[in-house]
């Protein structure tokens, strides 16, 4: 545990945000040299200038992977700086998500160490890693390109509920931008113009009547209007207002159809700035296999979202799951239980054991040793 710590500890001492991406290199190259150092061969895509990283086969063929992202959100100077204080460790990325990429590396370590020990090399491996630089501005370069290459049977996304709550299905993403348009005129006669803020909140109710008031733990869809410019002095009626949409929806919407109806039921222009699909697990014996190491646990769904939507793109069965962040992903005193990571790794570990026992049992019985006379 110690390790696992002291690594995240360097890992969040890299400003691995969007606005730095000599950052996210870096810490690419800080991971890299990490794998060299432990004999672990892996392979690096750059895409749009996002790095990600894997350990896999050779043949890039794995049953289980773990999937794990190195950047972060904004965050003061301070938050870079890692501490620990009653059993949690300190610092942006804690929980989200460098945490996970030192937990992962250090699994597929011990794993292929295990492996060697009987003889097999890296290309028998059951546990395979990915890590990519850009879950938080959504995915496309990093984890979408990198399961293009890697094929698992089973993935976990280190990346989202915790012990005790496996998440088998997250919300997809929809975002609209509205614009409602008027007439300028000076503010001390409004009657001479038409202000296109009153617009916009007319509109805004009406888009408001497709989504039912959010009531404790539900699933069903949601919208918030948390982008909104307009006006440029104060003594000037708005000739535009400008707002942006979150909707997150579930497997019951339809949202071509609800585009549709809210596009006509409004006065302004309405327009898709992004889809993403939602993540399903699907169905696999691996949950049922990873029920039956943890069966403190149970299956959960969240209302965020996560790099897992692209297992579902891409027919992988898998699940989020993690440590216990106390909700504080994001938020000034971000933090991870260090005791939820011990327990983590524990059960993975249980986990890994188990998906090898079983891929040993269809392994051939000849060609798969070492040759310790090669160079």
């Amino acid at each position: 545990m110690e390790e696992i710590l002291e690594l995240t500890k360097s890992l969040i001492r890299f400003q691995t945000v969007q606005a730095k991406p000599e950052e996210i290199q870096r810490c690419a190259a800080f991971i890299e040299n990490w794998l060299e150092d432990h004999g672990l061969f892996h392979e690096r895509m750059d895409h749009g200038g996002v790095p990600s990283l894997w350990v896999a086969p050779k043949h890039r063929r794995v049953p289980v992977l773990l999937m794990s992202h190195l950047d972060v959100v904004d965050g003061p100077d301070e938050s870079f700086e890692p501490y620990t204080a009653d059993g949690r460790l300190f610092g942006r990325g804690s929980i989200d998500n460098k945490y996970a990429v030192a937990l992962s590396l250090f699994l597929v370590y011990r794993h292929v160490e295990a492996l060697k020990k009987e003889g097999l090399d890296q290309n028998h491996a059951s546990l395979g890693i990915l890590v990519t630089g850009d879950e938080e501005t959504g995915g496309k370069n990093g984890a979408k390109k990198a399961l293009e290459k890697i094929k698992a049977d089973f993935c976990i996304a280190l990346d989202g509920g915790n012990v005790g709550e496996i998440v088998v299905k997250e919300k997809g993403i929809f975002t609209l931008k509205l614009t409602s348009k008027g007439e300028a005129a000076h503010g001390s006669r409004p009657w001479l113009g038409k202000n296109a803020i009153d617009a916009f909140i007319e509109d805004y109710n009406r888009l408001k009547s497709f989504f039912p008031e959010p009531a404790g733990d539900h699933w069903h869809r949601t919208m918030s209007c948390n982008v909104l410019h307009a006006g440029k002095a104060f003594n000037q009626i708005p000739e535009s207002a400008e707002a942006v949409f979150d909707i997150r929806y579930t497997e019951n919407d339809d949202m071509d159809a609800l585009y549709e109806e809210m596009r006509r039921s409004v006065h302004g222009d309405l327009r898709i700035l992004k889809k993403e699909p939602l993540f399903f697990s699907g169905t696999s014996p691996y949950i049922d296999l990873l029920l039956e190491v943890s069966p403190q646990s149970r299956t959960t769904f969240e209302h965020g979202a996560s790099d897992a939507r692209f297992l579902s793109e891409f027919g992988v069965p898998g699940v989020v799951w993690g440590a216990d962040g106390e909700q504080s992903a994001h938020s000034r005193k971000e933090r991870v239980l260090i005791s939820s990571i011990r327990e983590l790794r524990d059960r993975l570990e249980r986990f890994v054991k188990k998906v090898e026992a079983e891929s040993r049992r269809r392994r051939p019985s000849s060609g798969n040793r070492i040759n310790r006379s090669a160079p």
